[in-house]
């Protein structure tokens, strides 16, 4: 019996040293659960206090108009395509790309033994008309003459009379034959009408060409125009002799003032129109083909309050689109984020439109974006 006891009572020992140990195990994993914890909320500060540091700008009333820029190429003011009047086989092609041509110059000829043969057969054709013309004057003379001396009728005067003025009327188109014969074969050649610059050629040698197919294209006088295509929301707001500003990639450095001449009417190709400014200023280093950039400034209307932001401070999520405001607080230097749901527009190459959602004085945060959130507070730059 005391021997049973005794078994029982280490038993009963042992049980208790086990649920000892369990305790402190549990215990021990509560603490350890408590310090993580704690350590997650002080990360989770640190992280906050690393991202209180933003960058915002402010939205003022000095943004009074948007502006807009679009690629064109440069163009000589006055480009003409030349061509023969005549068809024929291109006989000679004496200039080349880049030359200068002085009025009179020959560009090009045809050969000339087609209108040649031509002329020669209209001279061939007067003179036999000419001296048609002087048998039937003569006729008519003597005729005149029998008459007076009751002769002959009056019928063989008249038709005396009208052989010679038929004759006489036969000179006169056979001449026309012959002049447009003529003016045919110096068609053959082909000549510069004033001071320009061959900018294309389009023809070669021994080929058979037509009346009216362009030959070369030059370009005359010095003035430059720069030509372009706007989008359908553009086109209303251009008028002819608004400002423009033009810069060149070839003349990085340098900036041209310009004024919209032409403003198309209709689409050139799908939604956008044909612009043309002129450059009313000019360089050694402008010629025709060089890229432009073409900038617009569009003032606002007086009850227009759309203003420009950088495109970095926009975000969109499935909320919208939106932007984070900073609101000032008590303390100096430091504001409580506002997410404020905003209106977009086009994006310029001064940033992005704002239509609605913000109001001038607001100040926009435009660094950490995407690290900021609705009432964290910040520093503000």
């Amino acid at each position: 019996m005391n021997t049973m006891q005794q078994r029982n009572n280490s038993i009963m020992k042992n049980m208790g040293s086990s649920m000892d140990t369990y305790k402190k195990f549990i215990l021990f994993l509560l603490l350890l659960t408590i310090l993580s914890a704690c350590g997650e909320d002080q990360t989770l500060d640190q992280a906050e206090q690393a991202l209180r540091s933003v960058k915002t700008e402010t939205i003022g009333s000095s943004q009074t108009g948007i502006t807009r820029t679009f690629s064109g190429s440069a163009k000589a003011n006055q480009r003409s395509n030349l061509s023969f009047r005549v068809a024929g086989n291109m006989q000679s092609l004496k200039v080349e790309v880049g030359d200068r041509l002085q009025p009179g110059d020959v560009i090009a000829t045809l050969d000339p033994f087609e209108y040649q043969l031509q002329a020669q057969q209209a001279l061939a054709n007067l003179t036999e008309a000419q001296a048609t013309l002087r048998n039937a004057k003569a006729n008519f003379e003597r005729t005149k003459g029998l008459y007076e001396n009751n002769n002959i009728s009056r019928n063989e005067l008249d038709s005396a009379r009208a052989n010679a003025e038929s004759s006489s009327a036969q000179v006169r188109a056979a001449n026309k034959v012959l002049e447009l014969a003529r003016l045919n074969e110096s068609y053959t050649k082909l000549k510069a009408v004033e001071t320009c610059s061959v900018a294309n050629t389009l023809a070669e040698v021994n080929e058979q060409v037509s009346a009216g197919q362009t030959i070369i294209e030059v370009t005359c006088g010095e003035g430059l125009d720069v030509e372009l295509v706007v989008p359908e929301s553009i086109i209303a707001l251009l008028q002819r002799g608004m400002n423009a500003n033009i810069t060149f990639s070839a003349l990085p450095d340098k900036q041209f003032a310009g004024k919209v001449t032409e403003v198309g009417v209709a689409s050139s190709a799908g939604t956008t129109y044909p612009v043309t400014i002129a450059l009313t200023e000019t360089s050694d280093g402008l010629r025709p083909g060089l890229a432009a950039q073409v900038s617009f400034t569009f003032e606002k209307a007086e009850n227009q309050r759309n203003f420009i932001v950088p495109a970095v401070a926009v975000g969109n999520d499935v909320l919208g689109k939106y932007v984070y405001l900073v609101e000032e607080t008590a303390k100096e230097n430091v504001g409580v984020i506002k997410r404020q749901t905003v209106t977009t527009g086009e994006l310029t190459t001064s940033g992005l439109e704002i239509i609605e959602g913000v109001k001038e004085g607001d100040r926009v945060v435009t660094a950490g974006v995407n690290i900021v959130r609705e009432g964290l507070e910040v520093i503000t730059n």
